[in-house]
């Protein structure tokens, strides 16, 4: 069944408040998703280094082995966040030759993200004991996405967690299942040398994203081209750097609800999530049509 929100801040002056705006919405959705709960949040990020946020299954973690390899092989200066079983890794290196150091050096660490402004966060559980593992409430930024797992497609595991994040600060949470994931997940491999971490249906379609855009379409032009090319039921929720979209599938049998006022969008599986926004009363609520692409910013 699975749950999606996010929240897109048009106000500058609430990007204080985004962590304490977002947590009730997650928290709502603990029912349709029991097993793994998850969120991308995207910060001001002032300098031009990239950030890599990794995950790994053992407790406490000893992430300098990781942070002495980077440094020895590329020579570079390596600021070291650690967020619980997470691990922030601030460089000034390409997101794609970072990730293929990872990938090829430290196969057991998951990748959860790369960009300049996208950090993701997952692990296996509710969402009251994610957002207090995290401390989602003190976090700000301008725009963020979460995700509540039923698993239908692929084991229960913090690396099958929504979001998924296969580009830079691209990522995608998807509610429904898409049927022909495995013929993308081999060409993507194959042709285009994506390296998935799962065998989650979703994390193909952020493959499938990811690939799109680097070949130059804006992310309106590659959710078009997902509806011809993904077949399924889904409705997306997709997160950029400076932007937020919306779209389901043109049956649209998987529920979403979109509400906008002048300080904010928000976007739930169901409109409780939404329910304690700010000015939710005044706000233009609607259910996004079959087919139909909704974005803001850039």
């Amino acid at each position: 069944m699975c749950g999606i929100v996010g929240i897109y801040l048009k106000n500058k002056e609430l990007y204080s408040q985004l962590g304490r705006l977002f947590s009730p919405m997650l928290r709502e959705m603990g029912d349709r998703g029991p097993d793994s709960s998850g969120f991308a949040i995207y910060r001001n990020n002032l300098n031009k280094n990239f950030k890599v946020t990794l995950h790994s299954s053992v407790e406490n973690f000893d992430w300098s082995e990781i942070e002495k390899s980077i440094f020895n092989h590329f020579k570079l200066n390596i600021n070291v966040y650690r967020v619980s079983s997470h691990a922030i890794f601030e460089i000034s290196l390409k997101p794609l030759e970072l990730r293929n150091f990872l990938n090829t050096n430290f196969k057991e660490i998951n990748i959860t993200s790369i960009g300049q402004s996208l950090e993701i966060f997952k692990e296996v559980g509710m969402p009251d004991d994610v957002l207090d593992q995290f401390q989602v409430e003190e976090m700000t930024g301008t725009h963020m996405i979460g995700h509540t797992r039923m698993a239908t497609e692929s084991a229960v595991t913090t690396q099958g967690a929504h979001p998924f994040n296969t580009g830079e600060d691209l990522c995608l949470v998807h509610n429904g299942s898409l049927s022909n994931h495995n013929e993308f997940r081999k060409w993507l491999s194959k042709e285009k040398g994506i390296v998935f971490q799962t065998e989650n249906d979703s994390e193909v379609a952020a493959g499938y994203l990811s690939y799109k855009m680097e070949e130059g379409l804006s992310l309106k032009e590659a959710l078009e081209d997902a509806l011809d090319d993904l077949d399924g039921f889904y409705t997306f929720a997709v997160g950029t750097k400076n932007g937020f979209a919306v779209l389901r599938d043109r049956i649209a049998c998987k529920p979403a609800v979109i509400a906008e006022t002048e300080d904010w969008v928000g976007m739930a599986s169901e409109y409780r999530a939404l329910s304690r926004l700010p000015d939710i009363s005044n706000a233009d609520v609607w259910e996004p049509s079959p087919g139909k692409i909704y974005s803001w910013g850039e």
